[in-house]
């Protein structure tokens, strides 16, 4: 499936328009599970399948541009992605994607497109650090792909009860280029950009309000003052 996945979306990255890479260095030597990378997203999927062609793509390398997609033919499957039910039950694009990995939850929020809020289920706890003890896991602590929506404090006991490496991410550029539901390229010649920080470190005890605030201090620094490059 992520070989699949990756042949069908490298053009858009790749040759339409430019991945930039940065902190690549900060995957290489990352225990090979309980891992979580805490992003910010704009689309549904285009930045997921983006980190997934980085980490095909790195294989124990600095790199800072996607090379040729030879890396498909043998690539990381040992990464999984949080995504809501509803989200990965709408279309064809989202159950292929989901069959890559997906560990799906329930809005706690929303519920179609009304507010609500609903206890958490620990059921879905449950399965992402059940996903956590056999790989990588990419969460997105705001939710939502609304810029600067605050973040979730789940994220922060999840965090809390894993004992997991927590790796920011910071991706930039991919709803100017995609549709926010699907992958339909609406720009070519874009730049776009995935800066992967290091690791995270708070003092033993720290409240969940302090993790979350680091984690989204981490995932949105500098956001508002970047500029896209033709």
């Amino acid at each position: 499936m992520i070989t699949t996945i990756g042949l069908i979306t490298y053009p858009g990255l790749a040759l339409f328009n430019r991945l930039e890479i940065s902190g690549a260095e900060n995957l290489v030597g990352l225990p090979p599970r309980n891992v979580l990378f805490v992003s910010n997203h704009t689309t549904y999927f285009a930045e997921v399948i983006a980190f997934l062609h980085v980490f095909c793509a790195v294989k124990g390398s600095k790199i800072n541009r996607l090379g040729a997609p030879s890396y498909l033919a043998s690539p990381f499957i040992d990464a999984a992605f949080v995504a809501s039910v509803e989200t990965m039950s709408n279309g064809p694009l989202a159950r292929l994607l989901g069959l890559a990995g997906a560990v799906l939850v329930k809005r706690t929020w929303r519920a179609g497109e009304l507010e609500t809020r609903r206890e958490r289920d620990p059921g879905d706890t449950q399965k992402i650090l059940a996903a956590l003890r056999d790989r990588w896991v990419i969460t997105f602590p705001q939710g939502t792909t609304r810029p600067h929506a605050p973040g979730r404090k789940g994220t922060a006991h999840l965090i809390r009860q894993s004992g997991a490496v927590v790796v920011p991410v910071v991706a930039r550029g991919f709803d100017r280029v995609f549709g926010k539901k699907g992958l339909r390229i609406r720009r070519i010649g874009e730049s776009l950009s995935v800066a992967f920080k290091p690791p995270l470190v708070w003092a033993p005890g720290a409240s969940p309000e302090d993790i979350l605030d680091r984690v989204m201090d981490a995932i949105e620094e500098n956001e508002r003052h970047w500029t896209p490059t033709r």
